[in-house]
């Protein structure tokens, strides 16, 4: 896919995904720019779980492929990164992303819709964000279905949408309806910039607790989260946190044979 916006970050590929090679201003300059030339784009960000059913999933892939970039939200996907030469890989986290954007657009006036979570916990969001930031303008909200929509149901979105007129629509839908859900609605929406954020809607409102920074930087935010919801992500970690660990290192080492 081609993009006629703004610059995008330096990217190199971990198992055929190219992760931006940048940092949080980088992103969030390049955040700026598109709403400033009113361009469409849309942005992913992928932990481990996002690029190992990627494998597995070709929507999945075809979606994140598709997107403006993606960057690598899991500290194991940096560590693959830089095991790979990219030392100046960083992590940039869903949710501090959105923080982040969500104090510069207090400051900028760029205009915030949120489309995800359940509803008590949208509006807790809403409220927490404005508190955080005064001055931010979270022009509208939205408690999604959790499928596929109907393209009656996609033009009932975009309308909402649009009436609010936003310059960023976070989506915090979890992997990977949220990555099909951009690239399908992003031809029908005129925010300039779609950003996929998964659990961050969940952090950032309270309602799930996130793993201590020692934790994150250690790569073991999974056995925090474990710990916390064994019933519903027990399955994920069970299946694609040794495939993502096996497909990299494979790859690792034919790089190594082919250098």
């Amino acid at each position: 896919m081609q993009h006629a916006g703004p610059a995008r970050p330096p990217t190199a590929p971990v198992l055929g995904i190219p992760l931006a090679v940048g940092n949080y201003d980088g992103v969030l300059d390049w955040m700026d720019a598109a709403i400033a030339q009113r361009s469409r784009e849309y942005v992913c960000v992928a932990a481990t779980h996002t690029v190992a059913a990627a494998q597995e999933d070709p929507e999945l892939m075809e979606a994140v492929l598709a997107a403006s970039f993606t960057v690598p939200d899991g500290q194991p996907v940096v560590w693959a990164l830089r095991a790979y030469g990219n030392d100046a890989s960083e992590r940039i986290y869903g949710p501090e992303l959105m923080e982040r954007a969500c104090a510069r657009a207090a400051h900028t006036g760029a205009r915030i819709f949120l489309y995800g979570g359940r509803e008590e916990r949208l509006a807790e969001l809403t409220r927490k964000l404005r508190e955080r930031y005064p001055g931010i303008q979270i022009v509208g909200g939205h408690q999604p279905l959790y499928r596929a929509l109907s393209e009656a149901e996609q033009r009932a979105v975009a309308e909402l949408i649009n009436a609010a007129e936003p310059d960023i629509v976070w989506v915090g839908l979890g992997v990977p309806l949220q990555e099909k859900w951009m690239r399908t609605m992003r031809p029908q929406l005129d925010a300039p910039v779609l950003v996929g954020v998964g659990a961050a809607f969940d952090f950032l409102s309270g309602a799930v607790a996130q793993a201590p920074a020692w934790m994150q930087r250690a790569g073991l935010e999974w056995l925090f989260r474990l710990t916390h919801e064994p019933r519903r992500l027990w399955r994920r970690y069970a299946r694609y946190n040794p495939r993502f660990a096996w497909w990299v290192g494979r790859e690792w080492l034919a790089q190594r044979r082919a250098r």
